[in-house]
């Protein structure tokens, strides 16, 4: 990805809990985006949120397991955004609870990559 290019963000609004199959949904997409070559992917725990069930979730410092939102987003060029969201679409189909996936245009001021450290 270029600097000064055009490019996506896609956003996943999901829940922690989420499954696909048998695996957590958020981890999933973001091995899937990574398979598909995409520049990168990040996954944002919220600490307090409601969807369209309106249940209002927060962090309690008494709750073992907690269910949250979460919002995976990705950002890459337009055309691998849009193949990637092709790819990914039906796996919601079978999700149980509520999901917002949004989509935006974005620029690309910078994008530097790292040196990855050797062992």
């Amino acid at each position: 990805m270029e600097a000064k290019s055009e490019a996506k963000i896609l956003r996943i609004f999901i829940s922690n809990t989420d499954k696909f199959k048998h695996s957590i949904l958020y981890e999933t997409i973001v091995f899937a985006a990574k398979r598909y070559g995409l520049a990168g992917a990040t996954v944002t725990k919220g600490i307090m949120g409601f969807g369209s069930s309106s249940i209002i979730r927060s962090v309690k410092f008494w709750e073992i397991t907690e269910k949250l939102p979460v919002v995976v987003e990705i950002a890459d060029e337009s055309e691998k955004i849009d193949m990637f969201i092709e790819k990914i679409l039906p796996w919601f189909d079978y999700l149980p609870s509520g999901c917002l996936i949004t989509v935006e245009n974005a620029s690309i001021i910078l994008h530097k990559q790292g040196k990855t450290k050797k062992k």
